[in-house]
């Protein structure tokens, strides 16, 4: 009974979560947005100097990891393979 009751809450709590993230207003920031837009290529660069670029945010305020001006979903993927996020190069390293 008491496990029920703990999901029941958590569905509860998830569900008021989500509700007031569905409140949140998108901002248009296109017209800030000028120059090249990157794509694929772009988001896989950025990918690979990734570990770089964190470093010189630390220490330097006009250096991002993610290029703000990029086309969405494609950038993205690029991103994630170039940052090795699915794990494509880490098998090289693995010794059985």
């Amino acid at each position: 009974m008491k496990n029920r009751e703990l999901a029941i809450r958590g569905i509860f709590i998830l569900m008021i979560i989500i509700g007031l993230c569905s409140c949140a207003q998108k901002e248009v920031v296109d017209a800030c947005l000028k120059g090249h837009t990157y794509g694929f290529w772009g988001g896989l660069w950025h990918g690979f100097i990734a570990p770089f670029d964190l470093i010189g945010m630390i220490f330097r305020d006009n250096v991002t990891m993610y290029a703000q001006n990029n086309n969405g979903a494609w950038y993205a993927f690029g991103f994630l393979i170039g940052s090795g996020g699915w794990g494509f190069m880490g098998r090289h390293g693995m010794k059985k």
